[in-house]
């Protein structure tokens, strides 16, 4: 299964739920063959670290986002990538209009997955305080929850 997480620049949201999922996946869900990537829709801060905000947050819990650089979703990504999930509803817009037909189906907002939450959208915490990246964390974190439990539960049907 090839996942690919969206969001404006990819250097916040979308890098964080890369490496939390690559890190919940490896510890609860060592059966999932996952590939797990994420992009921007815009060109921002192409070939940058993420944030160093973003970063500290991720470290305090034990998520690696060093090795992560920031990129532009390609028109290839809609073909290679099983499920695309945006953060937020003005990305996903994005990826409609530029993903072919075909892969609309695939198209969606990672908190879907966190249906327990009173959320539909990840919010920037790039212009916030401190606290962004830490409720940011909290919603990737209860979300990648959901998401394993439908992608175990997937690889059983299958």
């Amino acid at each position: 299964m090839k996942i690919l997480f969206v969001c404006l620049g990819n250097i916040c949201r979308s890098p964080t739920a890369e490496a939390v999922l690559r890190t919940m996946a490896a510890r609860e869900a060592p059966e999932l063959t996952l590939e797990v990537d994420s992009a921007g829709t815009a060109a921002y801060h192409v070939g940058e670290p993420p944030d160093p905000r973003t970063r500290a947050a991720a470290a305090r819990r034990g998520y690696d986002l060093e090795p992560l650089r920031a990129r532009v979703i390609a028109s290839a990504d809609f073909e290679r990538f099983d499920l695309i999930l945006a953060m937020d509803a003005q990305n996903l817009r994005v990826l409609r209009q530029r993903a072919p037909r075909a892969a609309h189906e695939r198209l969606r907002l990672l908190l879907e997955f966190a249906p327990e939450g009173e959320l539909r959208e990840v919010p920037d915490p790039y212009y916030g305080g401190p606290n962004g990246f830490e409720h940011v964390l909290d919603l990737i974190e209860a979300a990648v929850r959901g998401l394993l439990a439908h992608l175990r539960q997937r690889a059983r049907a299958a």
